[in-house]
């Protein structure tokens, strides 16, 4: 599990507040750590409420450990903020959210299909998707043998050609799973595979077919209880698309799915990941520096070593490309990032010293360095930069 402190309300300065946790108060931040702003949580999810009609709900996605932003106190705080449901993909992070004392109703968003997972999912009240038939009916012999209702969430492909029944199977699916005894249906849903491209086309398509869908599921007499269709680039995209619920992972944390939605809300991104300076040395010119020699210094250089590496989640591919923020400057990180340990060419500043804060994510001074940008460098996406910072680094609560 994840440590959290919280160390804003004790620091009137963050001069201070980076002294006190080098010092040994803050022990688990004398190397390298992440901090998660709640506020920024709690803001992005008000903005997002003001997207949504009155009855249209908002669940904060918080799988894989809410994208490494801490699983429990994203969860208690977007519940606080106005979010109503979580979701997770595994049946151990709904478990954690559980045993935390949260109450609100949790949606599985992977699939199950064992006798074992259905007795977990029922012992800690989760609630399932349901993909195919045949998942159906097993859950629904576990759960009679329980002697146990367990609601329910059926899940139709639309055209991401991932989970779900084929849309054009709706209605024989759904009838299934509203007859079987033990399920209860609460909703039905699907996932769009391209809502955060600037061309609708596909999106569109993808919501006429579950338009579709439920029309022929209200034909055969079912009215489903709960619709939900929109990701967090749906949501900020169009509000024909929120339905009951939408499902807001991304947003959540404050950075947008496309530069097209950015105009769409005024979101706070709540990550920032800080690491301290362990030692500054000078080298001479013709220098190598790192594993390889990736890079050779071309002049008399000051390098400072960083206590963060690959182990941690800093990419090895942005060896030589990344730049991070010193004394709210940008500093070029130089040679191959290692497993533990990264360097940085500060010859700029030349008083820089032992155990001073560097920013790697985030804002110092006038600038910043957003998990976009790392994407844009490495040719992915924003998603796998957050999820990719390990759980070695604490997690530290604040508000800025």
């Amino acid at each position: 599990m994840l440590s959290w402190e919280q160390t804003a309300a004790e620091s009137p300065t963050k001069q201070s507040r980076q002294t006190l946790l080098w010092d040994g108060d803050g022990g688990l931040c004398q190397r390298a750590w992440v901090e998660i702003d709640l506020a920024a949580l709690t803001h992005n999810v008000k903005q997002l409420k003001t997207l949504l009609s009155p009855h249209t709900e908002l669940m904060a996605v918080v799988k894989a450990d809410a994208y490494g932003h801490g699983a429990v106190a994203v969860s208690q705080t977007a519940l606080q903020a106005g979010a109503s449901w979580l979701g997770v993909a595994t049946i151990p992070e709904g478990i954690e959210l559980r045993e935390a004392g949260i109450e609100a109703p949790i949606l599985l968003l992977g699939a199950t299909h064992t006798a074992a997972q259905v007795k977990a999912i029922a012992q800690w009240h989760l609630q399932p998707t349901i993909c195919t038939a045949k998942q159906a009916l097993i859950f629904s012999e576990v759960l009679a043998d329980l002697n146990q209702s367990l609601p329910v969430h059926a899940k139709l492909d639309t055209g991401m050609s991932r989970l779900g029944t084929p849309w054009q199977e709706a209605t024989e699916f759904v009838q299934l799973v509203k007859r079987l005894p033990n399920l209860k249906l609460a909703s039905i849903y699907s996932h769009l595979a391209t809502a955060d491209s600037p061309d609708p086309a596909v999106m569109r398509e993808q919501h006429q077919r579950f338009q579709r869908a439920i029309e022929q599921i209200k034909i055969a007499g079912i009215n489903p209880p709960r619709l939900h269709l929109a990701n967090s680039a749906a949501a900020l995209a169009d509000p024909a698309l929120h339905y009951d619920l939408v499902r807001v992972g991304l947003a959540t944390y404050g950075l947008y799915p496309a530069p097209h939605l950015e105009s769409r809300s005024n979101l706070k991104p709540a990550m920032q990941v800080k690491a301290r300076v362990t030692q500054v040395k000078t080298i001479e010119a013709g220098t190598g520096v790192s594993y390889g020699y990736q890079f050779i210094a071309g002049r008399p250089t000051l390098i400072a070593v960083i206590g963060i590496g690959y182990a941690d989640g800093i990419p090895r591919n942005l060896s030589n490309k990344m730049q991070v923020l010193v004394r709210g400057q940008f500093v070029q990180q130089v040679g191959a990032v290692t497993m533990d340990q990264l360097m940085l060419d500060v010859t700029d500043i030349p008083d820089l010293e032992v155990g001073e804060v560097v920013t790697l994510l985030g804002k110092d001074g006038e600038n910043q360095i957003s998990a976009d940008d790392w994407a844009a460098t490495l040719g992915t996406i924003s998603w796998e930069i957050l999820c990719g910072f390990k759980h070695r680094l604490p997690r530290v609560a604040v508000h800025y």
